[in-house]
């Protein structure tokens, strides 16, 4: 069996955090290494002395940066370099396995040579809404797939959709294409996924590999990770151009809408419809950031550290 490492970014660790380390040393398949980048020590300390684990896990290995130095992409371009196992799993900290299955099920499709990446199924938390568990359902659907450049005809932007939140990749392949970008506000996952499929490689959904992970961002929140959204698709035409994605977004506005009405909540709908709006504006903006004042991008974004990095 090839080694597997776990590397996941760290911001503010939890309680859950505990839980998701523990359900990581309790897999199906042993995991060799779990690499741990958190970002700013003090949260980390702070985090050991509230919630002491009973085990420590020697497997386990830290390292700090500050909030200055985080990058989605150049962030785990350094993380992977700490690993040298064949196949590594990306993850969040917020995410958690649904099962002891999660990393078997996960790796599974990367036993074809051909395909680079394999990412799995988000599950909604218990106190999710029914507009956050229908958008689960519609980007993370019960069957699995495997896409190629074949079907951006039919798909469109979603046939490049891959989340680090839980996804696998082929450490060979991974070398080979240049890995992660270097700079990369948003969209690192997809970035990467889209240079794949646009060299011959494929991608899998690996529907049964399931973590819970949703959020219940407020309309404020939804503006500003649509405008790091825009940015980065503004920042990667290679990748983007010619492959509209708000199209995608009109289709899950209106089978949301169809969802809640079946579902006896149509009260919903229009508070749905106002926090898409926050979305699409935060997306246009986002895309033409390009013509806007330092001061007012600071005001959008959700990561300013990154605007900070790269001013000038």
């Amino acid at each position: 069996m090839q080694e597997v490492d776990v590397i996941i970014p760290v911001y503010k660790p939890g309680a859950e955090f505990v839980e998701l380390i523990d359900r990581l040393e309790h897999q199906s398949i042993p995991v060799h290494r779990i690499l741990l980048f958190n970002t700013e020590q003090k949260y980390w300390e702070a985090f050991q002395y509230d919630h002491p684990r009973r085990k420590r896990y020697e497997n386990v290995k830290v390292w700090h940066i500050s909030k200055m130095e985080f990058d989605h992409g150049r962030t785990r371009r350094d993380a992977v370099k700490k690993s040298q196992a064949p196949v590594f799993v990306m993850m969040t900290n917020d995410a958690m396995p649904a099962d002891e299955f999660l990393l078997e099920r996960l790796i599974a499709p990367l036993s074809d040579p051909g395909i680079a990446v394999s990412y799995g199924r988000q599950l909604p938390r218990k106190e999710a809404g029914p507009v956050e568990r229908f958008t689960r359902e519609f980007n993370y659907p019960a069957v699995s797939r495997v896409k190629s450049e074949a079907d951006i005809a039919e798909l469109g932007i979603k046939t490049f959709f891959c989340s680090n939140v839980c996804a696998a990749y082929r450490r060979d392949i991974y070398d080979k294409q240049g890995g992660f970008v270097k700079r990369a506000i948003f969209n690192e996952d997809m970035i990467y996924a889209a240079g794949c499929i646009r060299a011959g490689y494929r991608i899998a959904y690996a529907a049964d590999a399931e973590v819970i992970h949703s959020h219940q961002y407020t309309n404020k929140e939804q503006f500003r990770r649509n405008f790091d959204l825009g940015v980065s698709q503004a920042d990667h035409p290679e990748v983007f151009e010619g492959v509209p994605s708000e199209s995608e977004g009109i289709k899950l506005v209106k089978r949301t809408a169809e969802y809640l009405r079946k579902e006896g909540e149509g009260r919903l709908i229009l508070p749905m419809c106002i926090t898409s709006v926050y979305k699409f504006l935060g997306y246009k903006l986002g895309k033409n950031y390009k013509r806007l004042s330092f001061r007012r991008i600071l005001k959008y974004t959700m990561n300013k550290g990154y605007w900070y990095q790269n001013r000038g």
